[in-house]
């Protein structure tokens, strides 16, 4: 799943430290950290947020979500009862709203055998205290969540393996409570939103087709087979990846034995050693220009596999090197 889109930062879990990175105007090749938090000691993070002052972070572990200090304090810990004996393929995950005062959290609780619904949570992020829930319709495994540039919105993708993929809304109350809504249906994965947030990109779970919708009310404005790419749909299938590389371009990524045989000779010039052959797995990116709705060419990504492809709205987008970390690339 793509990582929730910052104007400032962007977090990766690596080596099981929270590493937070500085998406600056001339930040390029392979990003250093900005700030690296660690876990309390016995925590397993498997997804986190960095405040935007570097101050702290907040991550999530299979039973509780946590917010540190840099010097690795626990500010706050709010357990995700009731405790789970064992790993059930499930996710939780949060991400810090773009004023920094709440944390979104995804409990994938059904998963987990916790007797209840998977539930969206709202908390303080000075305290923990919740601010908000909401009962959600879905088994998940995991989910992304996605920040809104511009309403205070925030969507929230929930993968629920081969039973589809469902979207949900919270939105900003007059009265300060979040009102929550979902999209009305469960075979698409919302993979993006575009840089000014006028409309959002989704893949078929079946992974037919790309589509393109307005935001907020999800009309599709058009939609592209594998047929439109120029190849086979029975060898070839649209992935779960890409995004919006400018506000009038996406990447969009095929997989496939279809895609196989076309090297990417270009240089490595990061020096990360990717070499950047994206054929050998079995993929290929393309540009789609989301004003006329048509395929503009391929996009070499230099990626080391299909969800190594991080567009992020300005012309820039982010690989990885060998170690997990970032590199950011420009056309």
């Amino acid at each position: 799943m793509a990582e929730p889109r910052s104007p400032q930062l962007i977090t990766r879990l690596i080596d099981g430290r929270i590493c937070s990175y500085a998406l600056t105007a001339d930040a390029s090749g392979v990003l250093e950290p900005a700030a690296v938090f660690r876990p309390v000691a016995g925590d397993e993070a498997v997804g986190a947020a960095v405040s935007a002052d570097l101050q702290r972070a907040v991550y999530a572990t299979l039973n509780a979500v946590v917010c540190v200090s840099g010097a690795g304090d626990a500010l706050w810990r709010v357990a995700l009862d009731p405790y789970a004996d064992e790993p059930h393929g499930h996710r939780p995950g949060c991400v810090l709203s773009r004023d920094g005062r709440v944390v979104w959290v995804y409990r994938p609780d059904a998963m987990a055998g916790r007797g209840g619904p998977d539930q969206w949570v709202a908390l303080d992020a000075g305290t923990g205290a919740v601010v908000a829930r909401t009962d959600l319709d879905t088994v998940g495994h995991g989910a992304s969540q996605f920040l809104h540039p511009g309403d205070g919105s925030v969507l929230l993708d929930v993968g629920e393996g081969q039973d589809g993929s469902v979207i949900y809304r919270a939105t900003p109350g007059d009265d300060g409570a979040p009102a929550f809504d979902a999209y009305p249906w469960s075979d698409r994965c919302l993979i993006d939103l575009a840089p000014g947030g006028e409309q959002f990109m989704t893949v078929d779970h079946g992974q037919e087709d790309v589509a393109f919708h307005r935001y907020p009310d999800g009309e599709v404005l058009f939609a592209l087979s594998v047929e439109a790419f120029g190849h086979d749909p029975d060898a070839v299938w649209t992935e779960w990846s890409g995004g919006y590389l400018t506000p009038d371009t996406a990447v969009v990524t095929l997989v496939g034995d279809g895609v196989r045989g076309k090297r990417d000779g270009d240089a490595d010039a990061d020096g990360d050693g990717d070499g950047g052959d994206e054929a050998e797995e079995g993929y290929r990116c393309y540009l789609v220009d989301v004003r006329a709705g048509t395929v503009a060419g391929e996009f070499t990504a230099h990626a080391r596999h299909s969800y190594d492809v991080q567009p992020l709205g300005d012309g820039s987008w982010l690989t990885s090197d060998p170690s997990g970390h970032p590199v950011r690339r420009r056309a």
